[in-house]
């Protein structure tokens, strides 16, 4: 009887401290997840748009400076004598798109929005922010210093001109966005008083809206470069014996599809079709692929996906052919025409992963926070997102895209201080045959400097050899020196 109730005892014991550990198990969850908030997802939700606790810092901190790499205030506040506080953007509408606006009327947008909580943060010495306090004064807030390069930046800004469109710049190797520029611009400076004629229902520019990263356009031609990945993939041990009798012109099941101007290639093999963006040859190639293997290929490139980029908004390119498509939607895809719609910043990550032997660093455009005093508070670093393309792959394209430059569309980057490796576009739009977006993308390398990789898209400025080439030339003459 009496070990029947020690054993009683014991169960209840036992049960008893399952019980208690599972308590401090629970416990213990509860303070890492406090801990996680606290040091690693406390920041993103503060910086939430939505919530209010950030007008608190206002009231007691002047808002930062957002800075350029090479030192240009981008944006700062400027305080009166009477204590009033003016945001202003010394470079007018240079930047307006990436660095944005901060309004009390309507909001803030690019990089016054994503690190708005940073700028309203001040780690100066504390006994400066407790002096700060005794005396009513506001203290300093903290700087962002940026990625961007105010000499490309200006650049890339000439380039463009007069055409609406965008042009960005990107390091492969880190990511860093070093340029970003989108028209139709803005004038930060008086988006408020502006803001009514902005919105306005028959405004139809879409002035604020960063064609860089939201822009969805056909990509033309230099959709080849996906369209070859897939032929290589499709025939890793036969692709080099390719080869087709381009006549100007390709019909098929009641289409028929033609080369630019109705020119006549000959005899080409894969890596001369992508040179001389052969439109017949590469229909034909569309025409032999596994459409399912084509759209898996192209969601592995981040096709209908949100793309991997701190902070920015984006837009999703879209792919949509499938084993139902009709021949010629097939034909028109396979040259980057149909429904085909891509983002300049998604085509420069794909250009920025093959000069970077297949891996995508993540584009970043905030590179560290700063105090007032210089001292250096949080750097943002780079991040690889993974590789789009295997080392061989990379290669190969690499060596198609030189050979653009070296005897194809691209040749107007020939024979430079620098090598320079690209594909150029003419994406058709609307009804009107002939009316075409000019696009480029490429990078160029030069021993003892950083690549640099570049998207150019002109709105309706025609062929990307005519205008969108120059325009990448002026960038990396730049960059590189002529």
């Amino acid at each position: 009887m009496e070990r029947k109730e020690k054993s009683g005892a014991n169960t209840d014991n036992r049960e008893f401290a399952v019980i208690a550990y599972c308590f401090i198990g629970l416990f213990l969850c509860l303070m890492g997840y406090f801990a996680y908030y606290q040091i690693v997802k406390s920041e993103d939700f503060i910086n939430n748009s939505y919530n209010m606790r950030q007008e608190t810092f206002a009231e007691t901190i002047v808002r930062g400076k957002i800075l350029s790499a090479d030192g240009q205030v981008l944006a700062e506040t400027q305080v009166d004598e009477e204590g009033s506080e003016t945001r202003v953007y010394p470079h007018g509408r240079l930047f307006s798109h990436i660095a944005g606006y901060d309004t009390k009327e309507h909001g803030r947008a690019g990089i016054e929005a994503w690190v708005n909580f940073n700028l309203l943060r001040s780690h100066a010495f504390f006994l400066e922010k407790a002096i700060d306090r005794l005396v009513g004064q506001k203290s300093v807030g903290d700087n962002i210093v940026t990625t961007l390069d105010y000499s490309l930046q200006q650049t890339a800004y000439e380039a463009l001109g007069s055409y609406n469109g965008a042009i960005a710049v990107i390091e492969p190797a880190t990511g860093r966005i070093l340029a970003m520029v989108s028209k139709p611009d803005f004038d930060p400076n008086t988006v408020s008083e502006d803001w009514e004629r902005i919105v306005a229902d028959e405004n139809t520019e879409s002035v604020l809206l960063n064609r860089a990263s939201q822009g969805l356009y056909p990509p033309g031609s230099t959709f080849k470069i996906v369209t070859a990945l897939e032929f290589l993939r499709e025939n890793p041990g036969s692709y080099q014996n390719y080869t087709y009798d381009c006549s100007g012109t390709i019909p098929k099941e009641g289409s028929t599809l033609s080369c630019f101007a109705g020119e006549v290639h000959g005899s080409v093999d894969l890596e001369r079709s992508f040179v001389k963006s052969c439109n017949t040859s590469f229909a034909n190639i569309g025409l032999s692929l596994d459409a399912d293997h084509f759209a898996d290929t192209c969601k592995g490139l981040l096709f209908n996906r949100t793309l991997p980029v701190e902070k920015l908004e984006t837009a999703k390119s879209s792919f949509v052919l499938n084993s139902d498509s009709a021949v010629s939607e097939v034909m028109e895809t396979a040259i980057g025409q149909g429904k085909t719609l891509v983002t300049p910043l998604h085509m420069l990550m794909l250009v920025s992963a093959i000069a970077n032997d297949g891996v995508l660093m993540k584009p970043y455009v905030v590179d560290f926070t700063q105090n007032a005093k210089g001292g250096t508070v949080r750097t943002y670093g780079s991040n690889a997102y993974g590789a789009l393309f295997d080392e061989q792959e990379a290669a190969i394209l690499q060596g198609y895209m030189k050979g653009v430059v070296k005897e194809g569309t691209g040749s107007g980057l020939k024979g430079m201080s620098y090598q320079a490796y690209g594909k150029t576009g003419s994406a058709e739009y609307g009804t009107t045959k002939g009316d075409s977006h000019a696009w480029f993308v490429g990078y160029a390398h030069k021993a003892g400097r950083p690549d640099i990789a570049v998207a150019v898209m002109m709105e309706q400025a025609g062929t990307g050899s005519a205008h969108a080439v120059p325009a990448a030339k002026q960038i990396f003459d730049s960059y590189y020196g002529g």
